[in-house]
């Protein structure tokens, strides 16, 4: 079996850990009475968790009135693939989210202006132009493994991996196909939470989590909540 990263839980498959996440987000928004900010990544199993947070088993569970959400990354610009986290959560989660509560990357524009004005709504969000230690940008952030090691659209050699001054920063050139701009939040951003939560299915990560165990210096390796990261992997991903 690979090494494993600390704070992992092995399930059976991509259901399970949708599932798991699913839980542990209902126990997120259970445990205040103040509105919940949560992060949203893209990929085949966040759209298996969407799908469930407004499927008969969790929407009734969901304080939809106090839930805001937000992106960790978004693809930009004229191609396709622009604003595709954002359909898929539009997708999944239908009319359940209020107007004004869910908080896309803007696509409409160039990716640094996009990264500018997403700053701009998570200042508006935090009511701050510096991330405080003691509080919070989110209550739980969802994060996915790229297979060479990315996470968010931070990609391993690219000097957005490296910024730990801005909260959100223009990708002009991703790691991997799709080679379209795209916008990311930075580090110090996605690591402003008590809570991260991995989500990681299927053989070809693998790799990369052999790549972290070893120690390589890999963007994935470097997000880390305040709190506690956790690691849902299955079967297949863990070996």
């Amino acid at each position: 079996m690979t090494a494993l990263p600390a704070g992992h839980e092995v399930l059976p498959d991509s259901d399970a850990v949708a599932r798991a996440a699913a839980e542990r987000l209902v126990a997120v928004a259970a445990a205040t009475q103040d509105r919940v900010g949560i992060c949203l990544s893209g990929g085949s199993t966040p759209k298996l968790l969407y799908r469930l947070l407004a499927g008969p088993e969790f929407r009734d569970a969901l304080p939809w009135d106090r839930l805001h959400w937000f992106f960790g990354d978004e693809r930009v610009g004229d191609d396709a693939e622009a604003g595709s986290n954002r359909r898929l959560a539009e997708e999944a989660f239908g009319d359940r989210v209020p107007d004004g509560q869910l908080h896309p990357i803007p696509t409409d524009r160039p990716a640094q202006a996009a990264a500018d004005a997403y700053a701009a709504t998570l200042r508006t969000w935090y009511g701050a132009d510096a991330l405080d230690p003691a509080r919070p940008l989110f209550d739980l952030v969802l994060l996915g493994l790229g297979e060479d090691g990315h996470t968010a659209s931070l990609f391993p050699g690219k000097p957005e991996a490296n910024e730990r001054d801005a909260w959100v920063v223009a990708v002009p050139e991703a790691g991997l196909a799709p080679f379209v701009p795209r916008v990311s939040l930075t580090l110090p951003a996605l690591g402003s939470t008590p809570l991260i939560l991995f989500l990681v299915t299927g053989a070809g990560k693998r790799a990369p989590l052999a790549r972290l165990a070893a120690g390589e210096d890999l963007p994935s390796g470097h997000a880390k909540a305040r709190g506690e990261t956790v690691w849902l992997l299955d079967e297949a991903a863990a070996g």
